[in-house]
């Protein structure tokens, strides 16, 4: 079956992008024109829709176009395939560690946040004078980035 052409905007649409962008790509050499009508206007086929889509994919998962671009560019000596999927999961296993990475960073800042709203929910009276007099009998003492405790508690140096 062979492919179906189409001009650049009807690609545009099908890809949920601009023309714009699919210029752009273009120029970078990550999507190549297929052909040209005898006015100059570029066609495309829907393997180069796929390709398209597998850019914007990527993009979402993280990957930079400089990446992506890298990816690509093996396809002329990479007749079996073996080297680009050697590189996407090389960077895709990368992208899983960030990940992983960013999901504990988040989690921590959620855990802090919610901390937060607890503790503001539950100071009936005292909240104006936090920090200050109130943090001797606060609950959340121990905790409170603010907390000052008296001269006698602290781990201050003598000589």
């Amino acid at each position: 079956m062979a492919d179906q052409t189409f001009r650049i905007g009807e690609l545009a649409r099908k890809a949920k992008v601009t023309v714009r962008t699919v210029r752009y790509y273009e120029a970078l050499g990550l999507l190549k024109t297929q052909g040209r009508s005898n006015g100059g206007q570029r066609y495309y086929t829907d393997t180069d829709l796929i390709y398209l889509l597998r850019i914007l994919q990527l993009k979402r998962y993280g990957f930079s176009l400089e990446q992506i671009g890298r990816i690509i560019r093996m396809g002329p000596d990479d007749s079996t395939g073996r080297k680009r999927k050697t590189e996407l999961l090389k960077q895709y296993r990368k992208q899983v560690t960030e990940t992983i990475r960013k999901r504990k960073e988040l989690d921590a800042l959620l855990e802090e946040l919610s901390w937060h709203v607890e503790q503001l929910e539950s100071v009936k009276d005292g909240f104006q004078s936090c920090p200050g007099p109130a943090c001797i009998e606060c609950e959340f003492k121990d905790r409170c980035d603010f907390h000052q405790p008296p001269l006698a508690e602290s781990n201050s140096f003598t000589r």
